[in-house]
């Protein structure tokens, strides 16, 4: 079992930066690939990143890419998000989500992962 618990969203304006971290329950956590998603109004939830269990694999939606570093520490149980060149359409509730794999495959729907956070609020004004 995971919990996970995201912190370190806000309002913030275009061109702004902000990073968002995620903490994470459990002993096994350097076996979990861990991603993070969002979900604006109205929309499905949307892949933005995620990070294999070792770190050495990323991989980004292509409307983030070049702005958001996603990057984890499993000494701590942490993963994050560095957002940077944020756009109003960033504007979402992010969540953290685990998924138990060590492998290549990259998952990149909501129901490929096991555990979520209860997600956190970015809001990037015009």
């Amino acid at each position: 079992q995971v919990q996970l618990v995201e912190s370190g969203g806000g309002l913030v304006q275009t061109g702004g930066s902000l990073r968002l971290s995620c903490a994470a329950s459990g002993r096994t956590f350097n076996s979990y690939v861990m991603a993070w998603f969002r979900q604006s109004p109205g929309k499905e939830r949307e892949f933005v990143t995620s990070i294999n269990w070792s770190g050495s694999g990323k991989y980004y939606t292509d409307s983030v890419k070049g702005r958001f570093t996603i990057s984890r520490d499993n000494a701590k149980n942490m993963v994050y998000l560095q957002m940077n060149s944020l756009k109003p359409e960033d504007t979402a509730v992010y969540y953290c989500a685990a998924r138990s794999y060590i492998g290549t495959y990259v998952a990149v729907s909501p129901h490929e992962y096991d555990y979520w956070g209860q997600g956190t609020q970015v809001t990037v004004s015009s």
